[in-house]
């Protein structure tokens, strides 16, 4: 065997193990993400007696599995109450903030100049204020005009958290198409917004859908604002309608809030794998251009 096949085949030994070493570590990072997942599932299809005497496997079913608290989570809560006002307040938090961004977005990376860039930085920059910083501002703004008590406020709060961020990233897609297919569109007949319709938002859906998971996410999962604004049941979403329907004093009703948990992840998963690598291009491509 010769020095050069003997270099071969080490090199060949080093790339399987490597594959190896790279699939084992993928392995264990997706089994360590879907490990609460799991335990969450098996948890809400445990008995009482199951679930709290310390001998029992935590991870596996030692009595038989109950679909009796998935039911109470339905018959006892309104809890589908909650899920449709996440819902509609999701999805207009999602127009509004598409609605401001996209155009904001433009015109700071086509129309304003060499200012847009330093003025799209300042708005990402108000972003980063803590939302509790704004808690008082915001509390005074939706007493005066009579929101409280009504999904109309964390609709009106919302977007002051999304809009900034969505018109960071968008702001990276404008830049990052030519100039030249809005103004051959331009030439062709079509005025400026014609143009930008046709031409240049259909470039930047990978960014829109990156905007409506992150807005529609935020509005699902946003606690401090809903607790605050919102005491009556029939308007509360589900961030904080689960937790105050299934949390009495010092009596957790485990199970339950599991189901809630997982019954409200499941959907929310499967749109977000639908447009997976739309996401990540959105959040990875209107970065590096921004």
């Amino acid at each position: 065997m010769t020095a050069l096949e003997t270099d071969r085949r080490r090199a060949d030994r080093r790339r399987v193990w490597g594959r190896v070493a790279l699939y084992a570590l993928a392995i264990g990072a997706a089994l360590a993400a879907a490990f609460p997942f799991l335990w969450s599932t098996i948890t809400m299809f445990k008995q009482d007696q199951d679930l709290y005497i310390k001998e029992n496997n935590p991870f596996w079913f030692n009595e038989p599995p109950t679909m009796e608290h998935v039911t109470y989570l339905f018959t006892n809560t309104e809890f589908l109450t909650f899920v449709s006002n996440t819902v509609v307040v999701g999805l207009a938090v999602v127009v509004i903030t598409l609605a401001i961004s996209l155009p904001a977005a433009y015109s700071l990376a086509r129309l304003v100049g060499r200012w847009g860039e330093r003025m799209g930085i300042a708005i990402f920059l108000v972003y980063l204020i803590p939302p509790t910083l704004l808690f008082i501002p915001m509390s005074r703004v939706v007493s005066a005009l009579g929101l409280h008590e009504s999904l109309w406020s964390l609709v009106l709060v919302y977007p002051t958290i999304t809009i900034p961020i969505a018109v960071w990233l968008l702001m990276g897609f404008f830049k990052g198409i030519p100039r030249d297919i809005e103004e051959q569109a331009m030439v062709d007949g079509y005025s400026r917004a014609e143009a930008v319709l046709r031409t240049v938002i259909p470039l930047v859906f990978p960014g829109m859908v990156a905007v409506t998971v992150f807005s529609f996410t935020l509005a699902a999962h946003e606690f401090i604002y809903a607790l605050s604004f919102i005491s009556a049941t029939a308007e509360k979403p589900i961030s904080i309608g689960v937790p105050t329907a299934l949390v009495r004093g010092d009596v957790f009703f485990w199970q339950s809030l599991q189901a809630a948990a997982v019954l409200v992840a499941v959907p929310i998963a499967l749109v977000f794998n639908l447009f997976l690598d739309r996401f990540i291009s959105g959040f990875t491509m209107g970065a590096v251009k921004g």
